[in-house]
């Protein structure tokens, strides 16, 4: 496996160089960028320029990681070579919530299932049912095959976010990138590092991703009794409260981020999920632990791949740990670095929704306030 990695700022144009190293023997390229310069098609008319005969598979974020640096505003791009890896990509429109399902449905049967060993799926990061989705995607795959992505950011805005795959960047995609061949390893690893508090409770009403009562409460209401005086500040708040659910037989939560309340209601809406019956307990950020949590996804990619060397890791770390973290975002890369090595090659970015396995399976879901780490090797 060959990589080039650049990013562009408005500050110092592209660095280290203008891309194009790899040229035509690019088979994919990633790119991750703000918005505003995903909507600047000179810069992607630079990169097919640059790569002709690659794919290319992106979206917008909350944030760019390229190495162990995260940026804002920025456009970092990865171009690799595979040896003896076929790529292949795909999308479907969604242009309501209501299609999450189908979208992924439709999505997972273009996908050829022969001799595929993996597929990363980029999501349009509003207006989606990540959870949805995944279902979705899971109906028409082999089951031995692992998805991994995220969903697109928006910096802070949660207004209008962008996914491309070849074409031209738009605002109601979802796309995915398939690897075909036995050559190809891929590790996995998703790892959240929040603490519980107060009682698990039992989640008595809800619809989709909309929360109105733990046991038989309204849910808002407890919310504001846990958070106290942070509870003026909801839904931003909410970012340092997540909750944590999990069905009733399962042992490891899922977190789910809090999107938006409702008043009349004294509901909570959330980026995914939280079906009735599931096992409900709030969280609470302990910085130590996130940034534990980010070592430990690389660590479980390390047990999963099948591989002693990691080539490539793509990051897909949760807005709302950017936005906790804060000036020790950066931390949680130099974990993942300190776990995988030097040569490791990292890109990725901050989302609005992680997919990935749940702990100990291979069976896929939407995550939240997540470390998401998908490592590949070639052998």
């Amino acid at each position: 496996m060959k990589t080039e990695q650049n990013i562009w700022t408005k500050k110092t144009g592209w660095q280290p160089s203008a891309p194009g190293t790899l040229g035509k023997s690019a088979q994919l390229v990633l790119v991750f960028g703000s918005t505003d310069l995903l909507k600047q098609s000179p810069l992607l008319k630079e990169l097919i320029s640059a790569y002709p005969d690659a794919r290319f598979v992106g979206c917008s974020t909350g944030g760019e990681i390229c190495g162990t640096n995260v940026y804002d505003d920025s456009l970092t791009t990865l171009a690799i070579h595979f040896e003896k890896t076929t790529i292949r990509t795909y999308e479907v429109d969604a242009s309501s919530i209501s299609e999450s399902f189908l979208a992924g449905e439709r999505l997972a049967a273009l996908v050829n299932p022969t001799n595929l060993s993996h597929l990363f799926v980029l999501s349009k990061g509003v207006n989606v049912n990540g959870s949805e989705l995944v279902k979705g995607l899971e109906k028409n795959l082999p089951e031995n095959v692992v998805i991994t992505g995220g969903l697109a950011g928006d910096g802070p805005r949660f207004q209008e976010t962008f996914t491309f795959s070849d074409g031209e960047p738009k605002n109601n995609t979802i796309s995915a990138v398939a690897f075909y061949g036995h050559n190809l390893r891929v590790g996995y690893g998703s790892v959240g590092g929040w603490d519980p508090f107060g009682p698990e409770r039992i989640v008595t009403s809800s619809k989709s991703n909309v929360l109105y009562e733990l046991d038989g409460k309204n849910a808002l209401e407890i919310y504001k009794q846990y958070l106290g005086e942070h509870a003026k500040g909801l839904p931003a708040t909410g970012l340092m409260f997540p909750l944590g659910i999990r069905g009733q037989e399962a042992t490891t939560s899922l977190v789910r981020t809090i999107l938006a309340t409702n008043e009349n209601e004294q509901s909570l809406t959330f980026a995914g999920d939280v079906p009735e019956g599931y096992h409900a307990r709030l969280m609470k950020v302990n910085f130590e632990r996130m940034i534990d949590g980010a070592a430990k996804a690389a660590k479980n990619c390390q047990e999963t791949i099948d591989c002693p060397k990691v080539e490539l890791a793509i990051l897909v770390s949760c807005v709302g740990r950017k936005w906790v973290l804060k000036q020790r975002v950066e931390e949680e890369l130099d974990a993942v670095r300190e776990t995988f090595g030097k040569d490791t090659v990292l890109t990725g970015f901050y989302s609005y929704g992680e997919i990935a396995p749940l702990a100990g399976t291979k069976q896929c879901a939407l995550h939240n306030e997540t470390m998401t780490i998908t490592a590949f090797s070639e052998v």
